[in-house]
């Protein structure tokens, strides 16, 4: 986990093992996220009527960690098991797709040289599961909008991160988040990549998918 030619918050690369979980395939949409509009009379987040971000199949924006959390709770109550957003370990994990070392879930090729780069992420993200996926079968890891980790942020916290199923700090200002979003002018981001901002705020490059396990 980690990359010594990343950001200091990258380092230093260990290694981590975690116990067996789920992720989906791809992030969640705005036609998924609606049936949660729907059964809780929630109210929707911005962007939600924006031309640029509201087609069915785009990736819900908008979200705050909190709403990710709260759609988490009515999927595991909906569907009688329990979903959560990933650590950020399991979504390194996952987004690495068995290859350890590569910057990219594709390897270590550019984002730039790959097919149709500069025609895509105009004016928002893209349908999911339009890419290639990972050797995992999973869409969109380093592409398209950050996501939501379940943890607290520390730029420090790989110098004392437990060996097995890191969580992230006990509590701090900032939530985790992975992967890179279509408003970059580098589309995409490294498996490495760490960002963060508080919990509360409501980007329209900020989504989210669900693990389980």
């Amino acid at each position: 986990m980690g990359c010594d030619s990343g950001q200091d918050n990258e380092k230093p690369v260990h290694r981590v093992w975690i116990d067996v979980f789920q992720l989906a395939t791809m992030q969640v949409t705005n036609a998924e996220y609606s049936r949660f509009l729907s059964d809780t009379a929630s109210l929707p987040p911005p962007f939600w009527r924006d031309p640029n971000f509201s087609h069915p199949e785009q990736p819900v924006v908008g979200v705050s960690w909190h709403d990710a959390v709260r759609y988490c709770d009515w999927l595991t109550a909906r569907a009688g098991r329990r979903f959560r957003l990933p650590t950020e370990a399991e979504w390194e994990r996952a987004a690495r797709g068995g290859v350890e070392n590569a910057l990219y879930p594709w390897g270590d090729t550019p984002p730039h040289g790959l097919p149709r780069y500069t025609d895509r992420w105009k004016t928002g993200p893209e349908p999911v599961g339009r890419a290639e996926p990972n050797a995992y079968g999973l869409y969109n890891m380093c592409d398209n909008v950050h996501e939501w980790c379940s943890d607290w942020f520390d730029a420090n916290y790989y110098a004392v991160s437990p060996e097995r199923n890191p969580r992230g700090p006990r509590v701090a200002t900032r939530r985790a988040s992975r992967g890179g979003s279509w408003r970059h002018h580098i589309k995409m981001s490294r498996c490495a990549v760490r960002s963060s901002i508080p919990p509360e705020f409501q980007y329209a490059d900020y989504g989210f998918r669900v693990a389980c396990g």
